[in-house]
């Protein structure tokens, strides 16, 4: 089976159903392969004796697995296409198999046609990507070098798989190549990822989208600015808050309990009232009811801070950030809140 634009391998997800025996599989899908979920669906149950449940809830990433309650539906495998995994995120109640969409677009025009800006940056150049676009880094190290760059791709920590990979919360894989490069050369769409490899490699970025061509650098920096001034003002309309509430993901890939514990300690210190909240998937109308809370402080997705901050009527902020608040931590010290 093929889906335009990607190589996905539906044939080990055959496989592994077969092999097990699986009989009731859940699908999950990011927002941009659903619309081939019938498809897919048809596809598995034409091979395989399983029948597929197709989940619709917002797949962000491979720590957004689908939750446990599946159990109940006698469901025996679940199925993620378009992440890889991260170290102990898979479900522990049910089996999981994370299966890559490998992006099948030339890149050769899109990052010869950055070269020009890559020169008044400097020669050595960090490379990074999501898993989408990953396995293309090699041949942009090819044609780096062909141009007489010093091209380098970093290890990432234990919740990265694969070389010069980098998720939204984790930026490991860069930071271990930092202090050695002029500048990092992301490959991939949107803007969030390129804002968290400059916020926390202090380094200058310039971001090829594959699918475009276009080159973005200015516009990064532009929006960066504006990102650290609207985080400056959460943090200054938190100084006076009396409660906070230290919100905490249910999904396993983004549960950081103990993080939470050692805040609240902090707070406690401080002689300020707080009170832990979980959810599955935070945004304002979840948070609407706390109406006597002054302040949140996300141990979650860092997006949920940064990308959704107009969301909210109160602020919203990071753990890192709430260092700031309480003076534990200068402004000048500020970093991008990862998942380590």
């Amino acid at each position: 089976m093929d889906i335009p634009g990607y190589s996905i391998d539906f044939e080990k997800i055959v496989k592994t159903i077969k092999k097990e025996k699986y009989k009731r599989v859940v699908l999950q899908l990011p927002e941009g392969l659903k619309t081939y979920a019938s498809q897919i669906v048809e596809f598995l149950e034409n091979n395989t004796k399983a029948t597929i449940i197709v989940s619709a809830d917002p797949c962000f990433g491979a720590c957004d697995i689908t939750n446990y309650e599946l159990k109940n539906f006698d469901v025996d495998l679940i199925i993620q296409i378009g992440h890889v995994s991260i170290p102990d995120v898979e479900n522990l109640c049910i089996a999981t198999l994370f299966v890559n969409a490998k992006s099948d677009i030339n890149i050769s025009n899109a990052v010869k046609k950055a070269l020009p800006f890559l020169k008044e940056k400097g020669k050595k150049i960090g490379l990074v990507s999501t898993s989408q676009h990953v396995h293309t880094l090699k041949k942009v190290e090819k044609i780096l070098i062909e141009n007489s760059f010093q091209p380098f791709i970093g290890e990432g920590d234990s919740r990265i798989s694969l070389k010069g990979q980098i998720l939204g919360c984790n930026f490991s894989a860069a930071l271990s190549i930092a202090k050695q490069v002029d500048l990092f050369l992301y490959l991939g769409s949107g803007n969030f990822h390129p804002l968290g490899l400059m916020l926390s490699t202090k380094k200058p970025v310039i971001a090829i989208d594959p699918y475009t061509i276009e080159i973005r650098e200015k516009e990064l920096e532009e929006l960066k600015d504006l990102i650290l001034r609207q985080r400056y003002g959460a943090i200054a309309s938190s100084k006076d808050a009396k409660k906070f509430g230290i919100l905490v993901s249910m999904k396993r890939g983004q549960q950081r309990i103990n993080l939470a514990y050692k805040i609240k300690q902090m707070l406690d210190s401080k002689n300020k009232k707080s009170y832990i909240i979980t959810a599955e998937n935070f945004s304002y109308s979840i948070l609407e009811g706390f109406r006597d809370i002054d302040c949140f402080i996300s141990t979650a997705c860092p997006r949920i801070a940064i990308d959704d901050y107009l969301q909210y009527k109160k602020p919203i902020i990071t753990p890192i950030e709430l260092e700031i608040v309480l003076d534990k931590r200068k402004w000048e010290d500020y970093r991008f809140d990862q998942i380590l």
